[in-house]
């Protein structure tokens, strides 16, 4: 089915009556004993206890406003929507967001406040509501999706995310989320659990990646703006720590060699990195020049910025 912008209606809005509202509902029942992440914390987030994420169950925001430094299909001419979420449920060394997601820099705040930052970013022209770092907060996400929906939210929702997800909480999505935006940081096990404490990194990434093409397919662009679909993330770090070739592979043979796919090249060394040597330096432009080609070979036809 043909999907474009002049007539594009975002999955939620397709919803039957009722489905989101039970979506939430079940959400929201899974912080009583937390799963929503892989790490099964099992805390009862709804009486103040908090897991590995320090998240208890309201929205905790760090910052929001229109972004431009997003992929260009995102961005378009005035923006993403981006809504900045406090701390995280990976425990990556060298995160370049780690004010936020490891120092809790944010404030806790009502479902309708974020509801209403949502439709004020649709009324500055921003192009969808673009959620970093949602896994935590995905309950919440979706109650404050339903009053904003309710207030006329028209735009697509993109959930950007670090890839370490659930099975369940993603299957719970279906029919809200228009673009899946995962990061899929490593391969190797090891390095997954030596660099963000999270040894079964690639077979949860996977797996999630997998769920997530399958309800929105390949990424659908209309007049140079994202509509639908799944946009892959993958950071080059030093040495092949991350594994690039093995990821390129996966994705290639068993997503999509359609997969839009960026190959970030903007690593540097942040938070802990400066103690866990290769991390301690920037990548090189052999490094990345690799990372591309390596994504070439895979048979992947839609790297961002290449024209192939």
């Amino acid at each position: 089915m043909e999907v474009r912008l002049d007539t594009f209606t975002p999955s939620y809005k397709i919803l039957v009556s009722g489905v989101l509202s039970d979506k939430v509902r079940k959400a929201e029942e899974i912080l009583k004993e937390c799963t929503l992440c892989p790490r099964e914390c099992r805390v009862d987030r709804t009486s103040g206890q908090k897991g590995i994420c320090k998240t208890g169950d309201k929205p905790f925001i760090s910052s929001w406003g229109p972004h431009f430094g997003e992929e260009k299909p995102l961005v378009g001419r005035f923006g993403s929507g981006t809504i900045f979420f406090g701390n995280c449920n990976l425990g990556c060394l060298f995160c370049q967001n780690y004010s936020i997601s490891h120092l809790g820099e944010g404030v806790e705040m009502s479902f309708e406040k974020l509801a209403d930052i949502m439709l004020a970013l649709q009324h500055g022209g921003c192009h969808n509501i673009n959620f970093v770092t949602p896994t935590h907060q995905m309950p919440m996400i979706l109650r404050s999706i339903q009053i904003a929906f309710e207030k006329g939210l028209n735009i697509p929702i993109v959930y950007n995310c670090g890839g370490y997800e659930s099975l369940h909480s993603i299957k719970l999505l279906e029919g809200v989320v228009d673009i899946y935006m995962p990061d899929f940081k490593y391969i190797d096990p090891e390095m997954a659990l030596r660099y963000s404490y999270a040894k079964d990194y690639p077979e949860t990434a996977k797996a999630a990646i997998k769920e997530m093409h399958r309800q929105v397919g390949d990424l659908i662009i209309d007049k140079g703006i994202a509509l639908r679909g799944l946009l892959v993330r993958h950071l080059v770090l030093p040495e092949g720590i991350a594994g690039t070739e093995g990821v390129v592979k996966f994705i290639a043979e068993e997503i999509s060699r359609n997969t839009y796919i960026n190959i970030m090249d903007q690593y540097h060394p942040c938070y802990k990195a400066f103690d866990h040597p290769p991390l301690n330096r920037r990548i090189t432009s052999k490094e990345y020049e690799q990372a591309l080609r390596m994504a070439q070979e895979a048979g992947l036809k839609r790297i961002d910025g290449i024209t192939i």
